[in-house]
């Protein structure tokens, strides 16, 4: 692991930080769509390790029609007698788009090695042909960026049992996360054979420590946007138009009387 920084991080410095990643996020928004670039962000990594914390700060101020959030519940059974990629492949973005996968074709390295849901040789086909996929769509011109986000044994640890004791956390915890707590180093070993077989020169991973959730996510969106060169388009001015007159009425006046929740707050 990259050596941590254990500097204390305020609130007020997190907010500001995340703010203005934020909006340069908005920047390489109009870079993209201008420029008709497909993306494909990928994030991997252990239960309770933050990427859906990570994914919901990159796109809390973005256009979902631009990015779009791909997280594929478990395969029906069509999709099961489908090619393994395929329902993946039908995810992929047009130009002007950024897809972020919260799991991805890569849950055959992860749950479904470790939980027995794919066969051995199934596994193995996958690592020895994945890495050709994914050359095939840089080829392409497919940006695709791969992050796996690292948590501790410890610090998964805290995070169920405090989902355990919380009753509104209480929800994001499945019979599948307390399996995953109980194969820790199943999955450290699908994690390091999955690094070996897929870090490649034309798809690289990239780890992220995410003891520190906040630090995670300023440390990925930061990544991000040093991963995909962009220049700030510049915005035509905007003037709010006034109301037309012409139908002007008593708006407040016509709606006094309807049945109004109380104003408790």
């Amino acid at each position: 692991m990259s050596k941590s920084n254990n500097k204390k991080l305020s609130k007020s410095q997190y907010n500001e930080t995340l703010k203005t990643l934020q909006t340069e996020l908005v920047h390489l928004q109009h870079w993209v769509v201008t420029q008709g670039l497909r993306v494909v962000i990928i994030f991997e990594g252990r239960d309770a390790a933050g990427k859906g914390g990570v994914i919901k700060r990159i796109t809390e101020r973005v256009s979902p029609r631009v990015f779009r959030t791909v997280a594929l519940p478990a395969p029906n059974d069509r999709e099961k007698s489908q090619i393994y990629l395929q329902r993946y492949i039908a995810h992929l973005p047009a130009a002007g788009e950024v897809v972020l996968f919260d799991r991805s074709w890569y849950n055959r390295a992860g749950v479904e090695k470790v939980m027995g849901f794919c066969t051995a040789k199934e596994h193995s086909d996958f690592l020895r042909t994945v890495p050709d996929f994914e050359r095939s769509l840089v080829d392409q011109g497919v940006i695709l960026i791969k992050y796996w986000l690292n948590v501790s044994n410890e610090k998964q640890e805290k995070r169920f049992l405090k989902r355990i004791h919380d009753p509104s956390r209480r929800w994001k915890l499945s019979p599948m996360d307390l399996e995953s707590r109980r194969s820790w180093y199943a999955y450290s070993r699908a994690r390091d054979q999955m690094l070996a077989a897929t870090d490649t020169h034309w798809a690289p991973w990239h780890l992220v420590n995410s003891n520190n959730k906040k630090k995670a996510r300023l440390n990925c969106i930061s990544h991000l946007l040093n991963s995909i060169p962009y220049q700030k388009i510049k915005q035509e001015t905007i003037v709010l138009p006034e109301p037309d007159q012409e139908d002007a009425y008593d708006v407040d006046a016509a709606i006094k009387n309807r049945n109004w929740i109380p104003e408790r707050f």
